[in-house]
Order: structure tokens, then C-alpha cells, then sequence
């Protein structure tokens, strides 16, 4: 059995496993779990709009990857989890799937999709973490 290895995403990620006492990802043999990945910068700040907390979030997604040597390429599932707003759900859906045809092209992971009422931080609006196998593909 392989043994775990963690990862923190250069940035935020080394200043949460500072202060938060957890890591971004774990990869053991060829699969990759991340932690959930929010729409921040470095400095833990967030965009005005949801479509750009989306779009990083995604990006913070691939970073993570990135670190602990895989890609949206290796994607076999995603987590979602969403605070929605008044009639908000067709926003985060419609930028989530506009990610996923990006990203993934033709590839379609299996997606679970929750409503929350709050996540790890008050400005939040969206997190996501994923599941990777490494399919001997590298995605620069």
C-alpha cells in the first residue's frame, strides 16, 4: 500500500497549513483528493462578482492539483457546495458547467452538488474539491 503524501498549494495553501493545521491535497498511489478549494487569491481576498469566486476557485482547484502532480485531465469527480443567494441557483450552475466544458472538454467526471447555508469563510460563496486518478496524462 502507498503510503499518504500531502501538499500545500504554494500561496494560501502554505499560510492554511500554517495557521489551519491542514494540507491542500494527499495523493496516495495515483489518486489525488483535495481539500475544498474557494475563490480566493493568496491574500485570502474574493472577487465582487460569483462568476469570478467560480473561475478561481477552479483555478485554486487546478493549482492544488498542479502541486501534488495531477491535472483536471486525471478529474473522475468533483465536489460542490454552494450558499445560494435569491434565484442564484442557475448562476452557479451555469459558470460551473462552463468550467467543467473548459476544463474537461469531453471528459464528465461525476458531480455532487450541495446548497450550504455558510462554508469556511463569511465571504464564500462557492468551494470545490475533486478527485483525481492519474491517467499517465500530464495537462500543462
Amino acid at each position: 500500500m502507498s503510503k499518504p503524501e500531502f501538499f500545500a498549494t504554494p500561496g494560501y495553501g502554505e499560510t492554511q497549513s500554517e495557521n489551519m493545521h491542514y494540507s491542500q491535497a494527499v495523493r496516495i498511489g495515483d489518486r489525488v483528493e483535495t481539500s475544498g478549494q474557494g475563490g480566493w487569491d493568496d491574500g485570502f481576498e474574493f472577487p465582487e462578482t460569483l462568476e469570478e469566486e467560480i473561475v478561481r476557485a477552479f483555478d485554486n482547484v487546478e493549482r492544488t492539483l498542479r502541486a501534488a502532480g495531477s491535472s483536471w485531465a486525471d478529474v473522475v469527480h468533483v465536489n460542490s457546495y454552494h450558499v445560494l443567494g435569491d434565484d442564484s441557483f442557475d448562476d452557479h450552475n451555469r459558470v460551473m458547467v462552463e468550467q467543467f466544458r473548459k476544463r474537461m472538454g469531453e471528459r464528465k467526471p461525476i458531480w455532487t452538488e450541495s446548497g450550504v447555508t455558510a462554508l469556511g469563510h463569511p465571504k464564500m460563496r462557492v468551494e470545490i474539491r475533486v478527485t483525481a486518478v492519474d491517467q499517465g496524462i500530464a495537462d500543462d
